[in-house]
């Protein structure tokens, strides 16, 4: 991915127009250019693209379709970068938000190319002015580093590997990194060992902590699954494809975390991530066992391929012991809210109003959308169980993203505001913006929430 180039009005410029601009934005054209976009049958649709040549048969602009108003995708300049030739271009009458085009035009350049070579746009961005170039690359390669935790394979990417690019990170903002495992981890963190322990790859928790200890508290936990069998409730083999996107919730809290550390957001930041692998052998955590958790409740077995929900429990109930202002969980939840949302919808779940409704609108303004879902605690009792403090999972199969909401919401209930996201972690298929494969979904969105709520009252405080 290529960073942004600084602004320059000698780069080739990119004219965006609409239907109702074009008549107007064509009888402006040099002749040669005119004549050559009436000959190609250029159309002012949206994605729309044509290469304009001037005197001596160089590029000297490009025209792209863009749609007019409010209504437009805000990453539809994330269409350019495969479409034109090596160059370094600028956008002109670009209508919507410019860091946000500046930021598709990055996004649009990943490529995952661990195991093949696979080639980059060679087309170059000049930073629209008035935007950040060095933040819309901060962001860009965190996401870009989340993507490729995702997109990596099981067989290469274990717990231990987790652990590493955790300890990079830190070690990269001078941030403190601590592991918890084997007997300590049996100890402290009952669910996290019962659902690892069945893998030949040892389960862990992994505790990052940055900032100024005096500043407010903020807690990201991901779900580090990096393979998920089912375990005993195993899953047929179709389910199992894309199971190595399990730990998307912990490459999210990852990339978060270094937007955050990256910008230096005067917060006390903690990211802790159970990783494991839910795997199949004699010692694998059954149906109908009773564990006991950190927090000190049992939790009924009802099915073992609802084991997020149990190493989040336990990294919840470390999180909760020093009452955060704000606790975010990040996971690949629950077949529930796919169906409810699809996948490019996460879905949020949160007590707080006010917070819900700060993040739903945050979420549009960065183009990281969610959509709040209700933590509806009559379903509570769908989690009852006649043995233990609870069950894992419902008793039916009705309001699945809702109770697996409620199961985490009992391991936190210091937590000034909890905010739990059921998320995909993948595109299924390639957007602007938004290439095919792994993505960090909500982790720009959690970003521009703590910078606004954070970065900006200091920044006031500064200047008055």
């Amino acid at each position: 991915m290529t960073t942004l180039l600084p602004a320059t009005e000698t780069a080739i410029p990119i004219r965006c127009v609409d239907a109702a601009g074009w008549p107007a934005a064509l009888a402006a054209l040099p002749p040669l250019a005119a004549a050559f976009a009436r000959a190609s049958g250029f159309e002012a649709k949206p994605g729309r693209i044509a290469l304009l040549p001037g005197p001596e048969g160089a590029i000297e602009s490009v025209l792209f379709g863009v749609e007019g108003g409010d209504r437009g995708d805000a990453f539809a300049a994330g269409r350019l970068p495969d479409a034109l030739p090596e160059g370094t271009y600028r956008l002109d009458g670009y209508p919507g938000d410019p860091a946000l085009a500046a930021l598709a035009w990055r996004l649009s350049g990943y490529r995952f190319g661990r195991y093949r070579e696979r080639a980059a746009p060679q087309a170059r961005l000049a930073a629209p002015a008035g935007v950040d170039a060095a933040e819309i690359d901060r962001i860009a390669d965190a996401v870009a580093a989340g993507r490729d935790l995702v997109n990596t394979p099981a067989n290469d990417l274990g717990p231990a590997e987790v652990e590493a690019a955790a300890r990079a990170l830190a070690e990269r903002f001078g941030a403190a990194c601590t592991v918890v495992a084997g007997e300590a981890l049996e100890a402290g963190f009952p669910l996290i060992a019962a659902v690892g322990r069945a893998s030949p790859r040892a389960p862990r928790l992994i505790d990052i902590a940055w900032g100024n200890p005096s500043a407010p508290r903020v807690t990201l936990v991901g779900k580090g699954v990096v393979f998920d069998t089912g375990g005993l409730d195993i899953k047929p083999s179709a389910a199992m494809l894309l199971m190595k996107k399990d730990m998307a919730g912990a490459a999210v809290a990852l990339a978060a975390a270094e937007m955050v550390m990256g910008a230096g957001l005067p917060v006390r930041l903690r990211v802790l991530v159970p990783t494991v692998e839910n795997a199949v052998a004699g010692d694998a955590f059954r149906p109908g066992d009773v564990l006991k958790s950190r927090r000190g409740l049992t939790v009924e077995i009802g099915n073992t391929d609802a084991e997020g929900r149990l190493i989040l429990a336990d990294a919840l109930a470390l999180a909760d012991e020093e009452a955060p202002e704000l606790v975010f969980d990040f996971a690949t939840l629950t077949g529930a809210a796919r169906v409810a949302l699809g996948p490019d919808l996460p879905a949020l779940f949160t007590e707080d109003d006010a917070l819900a409704a700060d993040l739903c609108a945050t979420g549009l303004s960065v183009n990281d959308p969610v959509w709040r879902m209700p933590l509806w605690a009559p379903y509570a009792g769908l989690l009852d169980s006649k043995v233990a403090d609870l069950n894992n999972v419902s008793g039916g199969p009705f309001a699945g993203s809702v109770t697996a909401a409620l199961f985490l919401r009992r391991f936190a209930p210091a937590a000034k505001a909890h905010v739990h996201l059921d998320l995909y972690g993948w595109n299924p298929s390639a957007k602007p913006g938004r290439p095919e494969g792994g993505e960090v979904q909500t982790a720009r969105l959690v970003y521009a929430l703590l910078k606004r709520r954070y970065a900006a009252p200091r920044a006031a405080r500064s200047a008055s």
